[in-house]
């Protein structure tokens, strides 16, 4: 209510009896339903659509490998070596790539239900979340045991659970579908028994232990994916937890006085890692409500003061003190939920504004992996 309300102080932001914004109607509605139109077209494929020899697990088992490992020069049979930022083409990103397919296919059509109340969109929908989670000869098995591993050296790591933050759009996809026409209940409760599996994994696992406590994006990213899965299990304990650790851990040891975030500029591609975790801040806050939007440390630290800090150097990138990124410097940045959320949270058009002009539709590969929330209709109560 209060978020409605805010908007309402928004000249000619609201579409009458909607909750969705006139202009991010009219910005991503062509988007939508052209995305929309590619996704009726296409089949549910899954994790056992493809596997690698590398992996340890079975056929239902996620797998990937670590982006920045590499053959050793020196020893190339032997353990693989880390170079930060330098993505190696030659691993294993199938699975990821079935995945953000599956994210693309959920948000778009969840979307266009959402913007038209065209029931054609949903039951398509339904189709790959039973084979996803329900069709026990498709299913992806719920942990991530074997994520980001490193040939030589792991089979699988707790940084790996990042990879799943593109089920996000597709647990938002449920929560906005499940009462139409062509929703299939059944389907519907193996989709949260799934989630709910998947939670209890992330909680307790060393893998979601060790990526919970982690100091940087991974942290956030385990918190923003906690939230949205909880929220579409209804697990009202975990809902809480997660609005604590973003006010007692992740905000005040994440971010500095100014905004930025210390440990993310400290990396190869600083500027893209900064955009990154500060989309999952905004998320988190979006997801768990306004409160964490107005919230604010005692030392002045808050998601407000983070986009004041960055949104001069998305609006303008060559103002950006420090280095280029190493890679994909030129493919950032694009419209990110931050602007949006934030800029309707804080009463600030210049931000949606400067969201509506950037690139809606992303096609580099590594700028999509880094961009959970590509479907903002979906997120906007």
């Amino acid at each position: 209510m209060k978020r409605l309300l805010l908007l309402l102080l928004l000249p000619g932001y609201l579409l009458a009896g909607n909750p969705i914004p006139r202009e991010v109607s009219r910005t991503l509605r062509p988007h939508i339903l052209r995305e929309a139109e590619w996704a009726l077209r296409q089949n549910p494929e899954t994790v056992t659509s493809a596997f690698s020899t590398r992996s340890h697990g079975t056929r239902h088992d996620f797998f990937s490998e670590g982006d920045y490992w590499w053959p050793d020069p020196a020893n190339p049979s032997g353990p693989y070596i880390q170079k930060d930022g330098m993505t190696n083409p030659d691993n294993f990103v199938a699975h990821r790539q079935l995945m953000i397919r599956f994210s693309r296919i959920a948000g778009a059509l969840a979307s266009a239900y959402r913007l038209t109340g065209d029931t054609r969109y949903v039951a398509p929908l339904y189709r790959h979340l039973k084979a996803w989670f329900a069709d026990t000869a498709t299913r992806m098995n719920p942990s991530l045991r074997y994520a980001q591993a490193i040939q030589g050296r792991a089979t699988g790591r707790g940084i790996g659970v990042i990879d799943t933050i593109h089920l996000m759009e597709v647990a938002e996809a449920v929560r906005v579908t499940e009462r139409a026409k062509g929703a299939d209940p059944a389907v519907t409760a193996e989709v949260r028994r799934w989630f709910s599996a998947y939670l209890h994994w992330l909680t307790t696992h060393p893998y979601g232990l060790e990526e919970r406590d982690a100091k940087n994006n991974h942290g956030t990213c385990w918190v923003m994916q906690v939230a949205a899965f909880a929220r579409l299990t209804a697990d009202t304990t975990l809902l809480a937890y997660c609005r604590n650790r973003f006010k007692t851990v992740l905000l005040p040891n994440q971010m500095a006085t100014d905004g930025s975030f210390p440990l993310e500029l400290k990396r190869t591609k600083p500027y893209g890692y900064s955009l990154f975790n500060l989309d999952a801040m905004a998320m988190i806050c979006q997801i768990l409500g306004d409160s964490l939007w107005q919230y604010q440390t005692a030392d002045g630290k808050s998601i407000p003061q983070g986009i004041r800090y960055l949104a001069p150097f998305v609006a303008d990138k060559s103002v950006w003190p420090l280095p280029p990124d190493v890679m994909y410097w030129k493919e950032w940045p694009v419209a990110h939920p931050f602007l949006l959320f934030g800029g309707l949270a804080a009463r600030r058009p210049d931000w949606v504004r400067l969201w509506e002009r950037l690139d809606h539709q992303p096609e580099t590969e590594e700028v999509i992996r880094n961009l959970p929330i590509r479907h903002p209709i979906l997120w906007l109560e």
